[in-house]
């Protein structure tokens, strides 16, 4: 693929127009491929399009396979939570990361999302602010996930037409994502308090339907995401911002009805596809040690049993040496999760939950203790999956990760890691606390395994087992695992000189093992 993504797709599809490239922007405006101006713009067409491909390619819902190299090859392996019965080459599961698999990420980014991003800002800024509002947060839900992909980013030089498109640090690029979501949450909170109707009705492919509270709730919550992503490195910074976000006016996401959830109108969960159609991917070894062994009932919804071992729920070590594919293939598939809902959760209510336990327990006014948002966010993943037995769940004191056995191929098996109990302990350290949190903050958040990886960068948790089959030449320590990707070939091939300044901005080489600028190897208190 031999294409500058930003330059060319950005820069011409990411214009007003919405057919070819072109700098006759009268010409545009008045007749589009025939159609008149008002015939484009009759209830928001010419908004509906982009935003529907901005929907699609957040998380890359479609096609499947680019979500299985730009998501499940990557960020839900690294995060533990899947990995795939073959694949023993050189490759992002033996840390010799795949480029061929992980520019698809950016091209999703870059080439669809913010593409279609830039088509909503020209048509609606300062005519339809409400629009550029809605359009911003998923912008800032965007590429947050790619500044903890790739470090340095195209931000604030999106849509430009210089020869060299210069990248923004990761800290930079942070900043500017606090500012935007500061727009946004004013803009749509002043529509909100002057009771206008929302025209996104029709338009939002989310199950908010449009309404204008819940995306500054929304918005609100990705701030607190983002606030402790950066607890390391700027602790002040990310205690303003989490307070922020809990003290605006329509807070933060509470119940399960203000989770971001795109509904899916496709015939299937884009993770099935590799997981049914290629057969590529099944339950990690990790989820069956920490899942299994709190005989968490959540796992019936995540996974099937294995066709292999019935009525046994069998993963797959990450980075093992698996062999014949043939011999993983029936371990444990993905269930309910994918095969019923078919919707992609972007962010949900036990998330910020787990991440208010997070702030209190750092001292910050989060509206409420560690323990009882703690204990909410189980209660609120349990009721979001229609599951039973959380309270029973919540107070077992007892029950651990358990060992892994790979029965097929046992230099795999491994001892458990990450040995730490459900039940709220006071009198833990906080360390302790942290990884209770974190691990429930895993778990609750599957299948999103980007958010899963860049939690366990910044924090440690939950442990995960190493892998066994490091390809890195050095690059990636086994104990620390991938840090990064690397910036990508068709970014080196179209835009090199670009290039050159992310990777002044590193911390070190462009490969897997650099630390971005939040990911600091140091202690969490």
């Amino acid at each position: 693929m031999k294409t500058n993504n930003i330059k060319k797709s950005l820069i011409c599809l990411g214009l007003l127009a919405l057919v070819g490239c072109t700098d006759n922007f009268d010409e545009i405006n008045s007749n589009p491929d025939g159609f008149t101006q008002e015939e484009l713009t009759q209830d928001f067409n010419h908004i509906k399009g982009p935003f529907t491909t901005m929907f699609d390619n957040v998380m890359v819902n479609v096609p499947g396979w680019k979500y299985q190299v730009a998501i499940d090859l990557s960020g839900n392996t690294w995060g533990g939570y899947t990995t795939a019965p073959g694949f023993d080459g050189n490759n992002n599961l033996s840390y010799a990361l795949a480029d061929n698999w992980n520019l698809w990420g950016w091209e999703a980014i870059y080439t669809q999302v913010m593409a279609n991003y830039l088509k909503v800002e020209a048509a609606s800024k300062g005519k339809y602010d409400e629009f550029y509002a809605l359009a911003t947060i998923v912008k800032v839900q965007t590429l947050h996930k790619a500044a903890d992909s790739w470090g340095p980013i195209v931000y604030s030089k999106l849509g430009t037409t210089d020869a060299t498109i210069g990248y923004d640090s990761q800290e930079e690029a942070y900043g500017l994502m606090f500012k935007d979501l500061d727009f946004a949450v004013t803009e749509l909170t002043k529509r909100i308090d002057a009771g206008e109707a929302s025209s996104f009705t029709k338009i939002d492919r989310s199950t908010y339907k449009g309404d204008y509270t819940k995306w500054v709730r929304y918005a609100n919550s990705l701030r607190l995401r983002l606030a402790m992503r950066i607890v390391k490195v700027n602790p002040t910074l990310a205690k303003a911002e989490a307070e922020k976000a809990i003290s605006q006016k329509f807070g933060v996401m509470t119940v399960n009805a203000d989770s971001f959830i795109v509904n899916k109108d496709v015939s299937q969960h884009p993770l099935r596809v590799a997981a049914y159609e290629y057969n590529d991917s099944r339950m990690s070894a990790d989820m069956e040690s920490i899942m299994g062994g709190y005989s968490d009932p959540r796992i019936s919804v995540y996974f099937k049993t294995s066709e292999q071992f019935p009525g046994e729920y069998k993963g797959i070590r990450t980075g093992g040496i698996l062999g014949d594919k043939s011999k993983h293939i029936n371990f444990s598939n993905f269930g309910k999760i994918i095969d019923e809902d078919k919707q992609v959760v972007w962010l949900n209510a036990a998330e910020i939950y787990f991440l208010r336990a997070e702030g209190a327990l750092r001292g910050w006014n989060m509206g409420g203790d560690a323990a009882t948002f703690y204990k909410a966010g189980i209660t609120a993943s349990f009721e979001q999956l229609s599951v039973g037995g959380a309270a029973d769940y919540i107070a077992n004191n007892v029950k651990k990760a358990k060992d892994y056995v790979d029965p097929v191929a046992p230099f795999n098996s491994g001892l458990a890691v990450n040995n730490v109990t459900v039940a709220w302990d006071e009198t833990a350290s906080n360390e302790v606390k942290l990884q209770k949190i974190i691990t429930q903050k895993w778990i609750a958040n599957f299948p999103d395994g980007m958010e899963a990886w860049a939690e366990h960068r910044r924090t440690g948790y939950p442990k995960l087992l190493p892998i066994l089959n490091n390809q890195s030449a050095g690059a990636i320590t086994t104990e620390f695992g991938v840090r990064r990707i690397n910036f990508v070939s068709t970014e080196k091939d179209g835009n090199p000189e670009g290039v050159k300044t992310g990777i002044a901005k590193l911390n070190g080489p462009d490969n897997g093992g650099t630390r971005t600028w939040w990911d600091v190897n140091a202690p969490n208190f």
